[in-house]
């Protein structure tokens, strides 16, 4: 290990030995060729030095020394070869100047051919040397292929091949080509196409699929994570930024990962950004609350894309707000004006002094508890923070004059059965009661669960499986909504950037996700069997959880944007006065510090909100 930082010096040195062995043979040990150099002994040496420092010059000239030849290919052979020949063309025009020979001898093209020729089989043996194979047993192996003969695959191939001690064994590439089918690569066959997976799996089995094609279609993904789950195949993918080696030190295989979690979903994620967002955002004022969060983060890193005037993060938690702001100021530095404060949303006077001191164009209201089973025992920090908190920023915003107001909704605010999803569904009642009584254009955002959030179930999963499991579901029925971070943001900021007031936005997320089918992928996938290596445990459901949820209240009720996937839900309008009398039954209820008196308050002041056994139970088992 330590001779690797030398190894340049090594080649190099070896180099020079080639030389002049075989100058050494070529003068003394056959005399025919003596008679060409013309050249008494002693003088010998000197041309011989003359000789290894013209081939020195020349080759770190063409930087021969500065490839990785394990991983050589054509390109560094013939740089090699290059390298040679112009130092021994240097070499004859010094002999023309020193010692007036102007002709090419065969002794000097034997040493030159001779010498390269000794370089490159030398560099051939060390290369494969190090593409020896694992020499444990069979048994110990991982078999892989790899989907994709190209060149990402091809690399992919000769960085296991050259890994002595790897564990991994590749025994054929799947490719769409019909002009590679049935050829082979580095003594690898190439079989396929690729539709037809199932079958070369049952006559070949593998334990790992490896995709090296980079834009693969969904659909073919979507077949092969299929084929590999019914197969027991684990899946991973090699991401395009690593495609092509760069760095001398850079492992391609340890590049290669695993499936994501937005890849189980089955479908193209949904891409909202267009010139009309640019438009919105152009020069503005924007304050995003909870901006150290997952959402929030992602929306401070969307929004600081565009050309704004300035970004005012609000946050309770100082590290989150710290890690977003360090993180801006390394990818913009002083092109992005950016502000931290640091201040909860219950407070209304800091709030009004914010509105106050940055008078904000537009708002992005991301700041909220949103653990379903934390509120459901703290219920008065939902209604203080959640409610009230919206409430104080929606005041302030028809205060100051700002332009936009944007809430981020769930879709456990449909028909709730929790209390987070009470107060998030208040939430979007208190924006409706602005609607035609202020200039301030109001708005929320409704989307189903988050891909890689924080508090997220996926990232539990996966979690669990990584320390043996089990993995636990609260119930095997369950289904939920899912979304990337990065496709609930676009909608959020979409939803911004059209111009209605006081509606409810919700995205056309597809069909819904059994929770159990998920994480029996998750674990195959990671190359583990369901129920035997890893089991399922179904630990019950949690307070204030239900089996299924909505993004919609009144289907009848959507309207369609000019963005296929986004959909307006009209609702009845809500009087000032209406929303004054709900605020103060949940002062009334908070002052008593009564549970049961908040939770009846909240189903007072939120109609449809109803017990989770109401809903459950209406599902068959």
């Amino acid at each position: 290990m330590r001779l690797r930082k030398y190894r340049q010096l090594i080649v190099f040195f070896m180099d020079l030995i080639i030389i002049f062995i075989v100058s050494i043979i070529l003068y003394y040990l056959l005399p025919e060729y003596r008679g060409t150099w013309m050249l008494p002994s002693n003088t010998f040496f000197v041309n011989v030095f003359l000789l290894i420092l013209c081939w020195s010059i020349s080759q770190w000239l063409f930087k021969t020394y500065h490839s990785l030849w394990r991983y050589a290919g054509y390109k560094e052979y013939l740089e090699l070869m290059l390298g040679g020949i112009s130092a021994y063309l240097v070499f004859l025009l010094f002999e023309l100047v020193l010692f007036h020979r102007n002709m090419l001898t065969s002794f000097q093209l034997s040493v030159c051919s001779i010498s390269i020729l000794g370089m490159i089989l030398m560099r051939m043996c060390y290369r494969q040397y190090r593409r020896g194979t694992y020499s444990g047993n069979d048994s110990d192996q991982i078999t892989l292929a790899i989907i994709g003969a190209g060149d990402a695959g091809v690399k992919l191939l000769e960085n296991l091949q050259i890994n002595k001690s790897s564990l991994y064994q590749t025994k054929y590439f799947i490719d769409d080509s019909r002009e590679k089918i049935g050829k082979r690569i580095h003594n690898v066959d190439i079989r396929g196409p690729i539709m037809n997976l199932q079958q070369i799996l049952e006559e070949n089995p593998v334990k790992l699929v490896v995709i090296s094609i980079t834009n693969l279609p969904i659909e073919k993904r979507k077949y092969i994570l299929e084929i590999c789950i019914q197969k027991n195949c684990q899946v991973r993918i090699l991401p395009d930024t690593v495609t092509i080696l760069t760095g001398e030190e850079q492992n391609l295989w340890s590049s290669v990962r695993d499936i994501r979690i937005e890849e189980l979903l089955g479908r193209e994620q949904v891409s909202l950004v267009n010139q009309e967002l640019n438009e919105f955002l152009d020069g503005k004022i924007i304050m995003v609350t909870g901006g150290g969060g997952s959402i929030g983060s992602e929306l401070c890193r969307q929004i600081a894309k565009a050309k704004i005037g300035k970004l005012i993060i609000v946050d309770n938690y100082e590290n989150n707000a710290y890690d977003i702001q360090q993180e801006l100021w390394r990818s913009y530095g002083n092109n992005l004006d950016i502000r931290i404060e640091i201040a909860s949303v219950r407070d209304k006077e800091k709030v009004d002094l914010l509105f106050q001191r940055h008078k904000p164009n537009i708002i992005f209201h991301a700041a909220a508890h949103k653990h379903v089973p934390l509120m459901e025992d703290c219920p008065e920090e939902a209604i203080l923070n959640n409610i009230f908190g919206t409430y104080h920023l929606v005041q302030a915003a028809d205060k100051y004059g700002t332009e936009k107001f944007v809430l981020i909704s769930t879709d456990k605010a449909v028909n709730p059965t929790n209390i987070m999803g009470a107060s998030k569904r208040f939430c979007e009642m208190l924006l409706q009661s602005m609607k035609e009584r202020s200039k301030t254009e109001y708005v929320a955002v409704r989307f189903g669960n988050v891909l890689g959030s924080n508090g997220s179930v996926i990232p539990l999963f996966q979690k669990q499986i990584a320390q043996g499991g089990p993995v636990t579901v609260t119930d095997k029925r369950i289904v939920r909504f899912f979304m990337t971070i990065s496709e609930a943001v676009q909608l959020v900021l979409q939803a911004g950037a059209m111009a209605n007031q006081s509606e409810i936005y919700v995205l056309d997320m597809g069909e819904p996700v059994k929770i159990l089918e998920l994480a029996e992928n998750l674990i195959r996938l990671s190359g583990r069997q369901p129920y035997t290596e890893i089991s399922i445990v179904e630990t019950g459901l949690r307070p204030g959880e239900k089996l299924y949820e909505e993004l919609l209240m009144n289907k009848e009720a959507l309207i369609a944007t000019s963005n296929h996937k986004i959909f307006i839900e009209k609702q009845d309008n809500i009087t000032e006065n209406e929303i004054d009398v709900k605020l103060k039954i949940l002062t009334q209820a908070l002052a008593t510090k009564s549970y049961s008196h908040m939770i009846a308050a909240m189903k007072q002041v939120v109609p449809t909100y109803k017990d989770p056994e109401e809903i459950n139970n209406l599902i068959d088992p």
